[in-house]
């Protein structure tokens, strides 16, 4: 099975069209959702499709772009079955790292990991037993350039699509941020107000806090207002301690961030300006 997904200006016969289309090259759709924006008068369209012949991709796809340029669409298709290629950051925290990693080897997330990044070296034996490329990288406020510069030749030498900030506590260059856009994903808490800076669980706890949470983000120049990917939160009240909110703010940063990958990998997500489109 494959993934069509596409957006355009909307207009009328666009679902016609894309249906016609796949049943004329014996395509036959197995799932459709569609969203019509009304704001910016957007269209977005994501279709799963079985070809029942051996030639059908090739030949809807090449039937297909005509229709696709008559409607000035940025479309894609991609096999159910491709695995993402992913590289993992992350820094000393390991919580979301496990979660992936246990997730990947159990078949729960379609990726194919292509190595652990860290500016730190203590999470290489949890890596390395998994059989992954762990590289240590670690960086300076002088040696910032010259790491990403690294990170880019493994992300270009492994053929690496998306980047998962898994708790990698590193502001990323805005060259970083604009070159990858939409394909690297953060991961962060986030409290109703928001805490910044050390011990985050402490200034909840000492502010009563009534709702923890964590937010997946599209990474940006702007720290942590990226597009926004998935959320969750959960309530909270007096009798939780800062340790206690510590450890369910973990458990909601690894679901949360799993639910961004999966999102991902099945080509539900669409950028839309400073928003994501889910479908």
């Amino acid at each position: 099975m494959h993934i069509l997904r596409l957006s355009c200006a909307d207009q009328p016969g666009i679902v016609a069209a894309v249906a016609t289309c796949l049943s004329n090259n014996q395509c036959n759709i197995e799932d459709s959702s569609q969203f019509h924006d009304k704001f910016s008068g957007q269209f977005f369209m994501r279709v799963v499709f079985n070809p029942l012949e051996d030639d059908c991709r090739e030949r809807f796809e090449d039937n297909f772009k005509t229709i696709a340029d008559g409607y000035s669409m940025e479309w894609q298709v991609t096999p159910v079955s491709e695995k993402v290629k992913t590289l993992v950051l992350v820094s000393k925290t390991d919580h979301c790292l496990n979660d992936i990693l246990y997730r990947w080897r159990t078949k729960q997330l379609n990726i194919d990991i292509t190595g652990i990044v860290s500016n730190h070296d203590n999470n290489r034996k949890l890596v390395e037993e998994r059989g992954l490329p762990f590289h240590h990288l670690p960086i300076t406020k002088d040696s910032k350039a010259e790491q990403e510069g690294e990170i880019r030749k493994i992300i270009k030498d492994t053929d690496t699509e998306l980047v998962i900030l898994a708790r990698y506590m590193q502001i990323l260059s805005e060259d970083m941020s604009d070159d990858f856009s939409g394909r690297i994903i953060n991961i962060h808490h986030s409290f109703l107000p928001g805490f910044k800076g050390a011990k985050p669980y402490h200034q909840a706890y000492e502010r009563g806090v009534k709702l923890i949470g964590a937010t997946a983000h599209f990474a940006t120049a702007d720290l942590d207002e990226g597009p926004i990917v998935e959320q969750e939160i959960k309530r909270v009240d007096h009798s939780h301690d800062p340790k206690q909110m510590q450890s369910i703010g973990r458990d909601i940063e690894a679901r949360v961030l799993a639910r961004a990958i999966q999102l991902y990998t099945e080509r539900r997500i669409f950028m839309h300006g400073k928003r994501t489109i889910i479908l």
